[in-house]
């Protein structure tokens, strides 16, 4: 079986009808609520290049589309949805992994979130680098929660002020990613500093034989030569 998924476009427009009613049969097989979209709305998705498709053998696979808010700094990938005929094989991931990574080449900087009631993609989230949030930390924008209007837990979002509901909200912050990668890359940094400084003074301590007497001492004192800048 050849599955590609690619970002959609024109020539996937036929598959809207089927990708709305893939969507509709799933919630109701899982008794969840969900934003119901038209097939106008996914041929918009297409259009603006805000989707990718998986396509297996000329036929739908998967799909899953992207939302963004004030001006792009809010990005939100949805409607992710697999086929029951190509299930059980990890598509879901596959194409979560790809509108992920596809919506930070796309909205470079933004911060990409979700609300879902599935744990399995809370799990492909939280992999992606996704974090529980409260509801407080996604856009404020009216339209976001209007997207909602067509989900059968509609009335318990208003009631709550639009401050919780049943979905879990996740949220990955490029930002605070950048941050983290930096600190964990100067705590290795100055680990390894720490460990040639040892290695340099322990060596040059010893009184009675040279670095250089035998072969292992002397590949360890080629290689604190190298690093002598960086100390």
């Amino acid at each position: 079986m050849n599955i590609s998924i690619v970002i959609a476009g024109e020539e996937h427009y036929k598959f809207a009808q089927e990708i709305v009613d893939t969507m509709y049969e799933s919630a109701i097989q899982r008794g969840t609520g969900i934003a119901k979209r038209t097939p106008e709305y996914i041929v918009a998705k297409m259009e603006h290049k805000d989707a990718v498709i998986a396509i297996a053998d000329g036929k739908f696979a998967g799909f899953c589309y992207i939302e963004s808010w004030s001006h792009g700094k809010f990005v939100a990938n949805s409607g992710l949805i697999v086929h029951p005929d190509f299930r059980q094989h990890g598509l879901a991931k596959k194409i979560k992994e790809r509108v992920f990574n596809y919506s930070q080449e796309k909205y470079p900087g933004a911060k990409i979130f979700g609300i879902t009631t599935g744990l399995a993609v809370m799990k492909i989230n939280s992999d992606l680098g996704y974090k529980p949030v409260p509801f407080s930390e996604l856009t404020d924008d009216p339209s976001f929660w209007k997207g909602c209007s067509g989900c059968n837990n509609y009335d318990i979002l208003q009631r709550k002020d639009y401050k919780m509901c049943l979905c879990t909200g996740m949220l990955y912050d490029p930002a605070e990613k950048k941050n983290e990668k930096e600190e964990d890359q100067y705590d290795f940094n100055q680990k390894v500093m720490a460990r040639l400084k040892s290695i340099k003074q322990a060596l040059f301590l010893k009184k009675d034989e040279t670095p250089a007497k035998k072969d292992g001492d002397k590949n360890v004192f080629l290689f604190i030569n190298f690093f002598k800048s960086f100390l």
